[in-house]
């Protein structure tokens, strides 16, 4: 359930995060939403329905939410967590619920984070891939069922690439562009031919042309450097957009085309092309597509006409809404459920069509998981 940096780099399959461009911002981190057990870094427990920043301090880079806690790194290399940690999935050593960013451990060499449910996932800028959290379903990679409180290397690779963090299951790639997968399994969401659930890293299928990955609640999308997009796993209300309403539990291709650019999943499906346009399709009971209606789509829709799109929400943990940042930097709220004000937009109501959020036209990533946002801007 993360979402970082895209550039050219990315897009051309270039596999190495130490490829990745310095950024030219110092961003600041904001939130909103829903705020039990302090998830929203703002030394309180208070819910709001508008972005509010967290802290005084700058040079944010990788954000991701899960149910209860937060992850962040900083372009220090530092890791960061807050919210709650009743398995220890913020990674401090016990399961103390904090509710403002705090440090976690000493090192300078993190480089991406990305939150499941109650367990935490992380890759460093040598390549080595880290777990922590909830374990019951072998989700940290680590070769058991075992619930950790602080970081655990998984294995001793050194070129993993890319990662994403499901309910109870996990999807990475390796800078050879393979994929891999373990963790629950019951859907086929691992996307290894099979609904059994493993609790090491399993590589799906032989192919090593995989680019970007979106481990949903139990959906899997994923884009290849070809620019064709895939789905696996529950096919709920048609969520992986092949037309019908089966599971799979291998990957299958969504129609033909090959300009995919950027994926969230969750229990609905938003993506971005490489043309800029939005599509979306999966569950509609709040109007989370954003069509302004209410009908659910087994099959990918496009968001009214323009092609200013450039970036999704990352969280995919069943939010019922979806944020998306244009070209422009501004933010909107595609649509969808915003009871505990997720929406950012000031209000508890639902939209089925895509609002902005505030005025603000210098934001750069956005996270939601379940009712509540993470997100970074300058």
């Amino acid at each position: 359930m993360s979402e970082r940096y895209i550039g050219a780099w990315e897009q051309a399959g270039l596999f190495n995060p130490l490829n990745a461009p310095t950024p030219s911002y110092t961003y600041n981190l904001y939130s909103w939403g829903y705020n039990n057990q302090g998830v929203l870094g703002l030394n309180n427990t208070t819910n709001y329905s508008s972005p509010k920043q967290i802290g005084a301090l700058s040079g944010w880079s990788s954000v991701s939410t899960g149910s209860q806690h937060a992850l962040a790194t900083k372009t220090d290399g530092t890791l960061w967590a807050w919210g709650g940690s009743n398995h220890g999935q913020t990674g401090f050593g016990n399961f103390t619920s904090y509710s403002s960013p705090k440090q976690v451990g000493a090192l300078t060499n993190w480089l991406i984070v990305s939150a499941g449910q109650y367990f935490s996932t992380a890759i460093k800028t040598d390549g080595t891939l880290w777990t922590w959290g909830q374990n019951g379903n072998g989700q940290l990679g680590l070769g058991n069922t075992t619930q950790y409180s602080s970081p655990k290397q998984v294995g001793s690779l050194t070129n993993w690439y890319k990662v994403s963090a499901g309910i109870s299951y996990v999807l990475a790639t390796k800078t050879d562009g393979t994929l891999w997968s373990w963790g629950q399994n019951s859907y086929g969401q691992l996307g290894l031919g099979n609904q059994t659930q493993y609790s090491s890293p399993k590589q799906v299928g032989a192919l090593t042309n995989w680019l970007t990955i979106s481990a949903g609640g139990y959906t899997s999308l994923a884009i290849k450097t070809d620019g064709t997009l895939w789905s696996w796993g529950s096919n709920s209300n048609g969520v992986l957009g092949l037309g019908n309403t089966t599971n799979y539990s291998s990957p299958k291709q969504i129609g033909a085309l090959t300009t995919w650019s950027v994926i969230s999943s969750g229990n609905f499906v938003s993506a971005i092309k490489t043309d800029g346009t939005l599509w979306s399709w999966g569950k509609n009971n709040f109007g989370q597509l954003g069509l302004n209606n209410t009908t659910y789509y087994s099959s990918p829709v496009q968001v009214g006409g323009l092609n200013t799109w450039s970036r999704l929400s990352s969280g995919a943990n069943n939010a019922s809404g979806k944020h998306a940042i244009k070209t422009n930097g501004s933010l909107w709220w595609i649509g969808g459920y915003s009871g505990y004000g997720e929406s950012g937009l000031g209000n508890s109501s639902y939209y089925s069509s895509p609002k902005q959020v505030g005025s603000l036209t210098t934001w750069n990533s956005v996270s939601l998981t379940f009712y509540h946002v993470i997100a970074t801007a300058y």
